[in-house]
């Protein structure tokens, strides 16, 4: 049953997820659409992760008590409005709106997600779980963006929103049916759910997301553009071309769980965010070189999807009581990074006039990460360390 459980709600993530990254890959159409530039249709992305990241841990904490099977059907009858509303959207200020619906709704359903699927598996089976759940996320680059781009091409960038407002409401019955009830966190007040931030592990661990996915943002963002005006390739294969991405992010996925249960998430985190680091650096210097680009960003993505389900475990680990509360703020923290990243990436190409330099920007981004993980690694292991002297005394 609970292999099962686990994969109805990464199919929702999968819904949710495809909302989210799908007006990356119809940026253009987006932008010609609705008579804006692309930096200023880039901030559509930037809306909904602001929404995610200043709305979930909020609603996270306020529901933290609650059964998490009755916090998934609330956010995702939150998520159906956003969609229809995104459906009727003619101009960009309802659309803002419509994203802002989605962000919140969105980073509801999946921090549940995360937290219930912890809560239905044993700690040694954690990372493959988290994995699963993630692969939800990776499966909306393999299968949502491809099919959107499709269905923007076929009919037009509304009716994608339609699909999955519908497609939502089937998952919603059948979480209602088949998902059994889900405890939330034990009793703990606001304040206390919050005493967390003092931990320095938590804190540089949250930068550490903040720049990782900052850095990848201010390419991520822009990738499209930057595949077509930087690496040459034609549109009429960017969708062919993200569903091999996708395939790519669902390898990394993949790898990152069974690398946690051997290895440990630490290490992962360490060895995916070094491995995005050399990548951002070596992407400009082969602008025109289709295969080479796209070989390093197929590379890219499986760093970024390997990084998924280590930090999420990561965090549970380091404040098992207040896991909900945590990932909440560790999954705001990554769309604000997002927002942050979306917003500089358009600074960037304002400036330029080119996508070409965004990667090294990105680059210098995620070595502030890099410094992060280690102070967060360092701090973590001399803790631990203390406590085990402690305990033999």
């Amino acid at each position: 049953m609970n292999k099962w459980t686990i994969y109805i709600l990464a199919l929702g993530v999968f819904l949710t997820a495809t909302s989210e990254l799908v007006v990356a890959g119809i940026l253009r159409i987006l932008a010609k659409d609705l008579n804006i530039s692309i930096a200023f249709a880039g901030q559509l992305i930037t809306a909904y992760s602001l929404a995610f990241a200043i709305g979930t841990p909020l609603l996270v904490s306020l529901t933290s008590r609650m059964g998490r099977r009755k916090v998934l059907l609330g956010a995702l009858a939150a998520f159906i409005m956003g969609c229809l509303l995104s459906f009727w959207s003619s101009d960009i200020s309802t659309l803002i709106v419509s994203r802002i619906i989605l962000g919140v709704s969105s980073g509801v359903y999946i921090v549940a997600a995360f937290g219930a699927a912890a809560k239905i598996v044993p700690p040694e089976k954690i990372g493959s779980a988290i994995s699963t759940i993630v692969l939800g996320f990776s499966s909306a680059m393999i299968l949502g963006v491809p099919i959107g781009i499709a269905i923007t091409n076929w009919l037009n960038w509304q009716a994608i929103f339609l699909l999955l407002g519908l497609t939502s409401l089937f998952i919603t019955f059948v979480i209602f049916r088949l998902l059994p009830e889900i405890e939330g966190d034990a009793p703990m007040s606001f304040r206390q759910q919050f005493k967390v931030l003092g931990s320095a592990v938590i804190v540089s661990g949250l930068f550490l997301t903040f720049f990782r996915e900052s850095g990848n943002s201010v390419l991520f963002t822009y990738l499209t553009p930057f595949m077509q005006d930087i690496l040459q390739l034609k549109a009429s294969n960017i969708s062919i071309v993200m569903l091999v991405f996708g395939i790519f992010g669902a390898v990394g996925t993949r790898l990152g769980g069974y690398g946690i249960d051997r290895w440990g998430a630490a290490r992962i985190l360490a060895f995916s965010t070094i491995m995005l680091f050399i990548i951002l650096l070596l992407l400009p210097l082969f602008a025109g070189a289709t295969l080479i680009g796209l070989l390093l960003i197929s590379l890219m993505m499986i760093s970024l999807f390997m990084a998924g389900p280590a930090t999420q475990t990561y965090f549970i680990q380091q404040a098992p009581q207040s896991s909900n509360l945590v990932l909440s703020l560790n999954t705001s923290i990554i769309h604000l990074g997002i927002a942050t990243g979306s917003g500089a990436g358009g600074a960037m190409i304002s400036a330029n006039s080119t996508v070409l330099y965004n990667p090294w920007m990105a680059s210098f981004v995620v070595m502030l990460a890099l410094v992060s993980a280690f102070i967060s690694f360092s701090t973590g292991k001399k803790r631990l360390s203390n406590l085990h002297e402690s305990q033999i005394s």
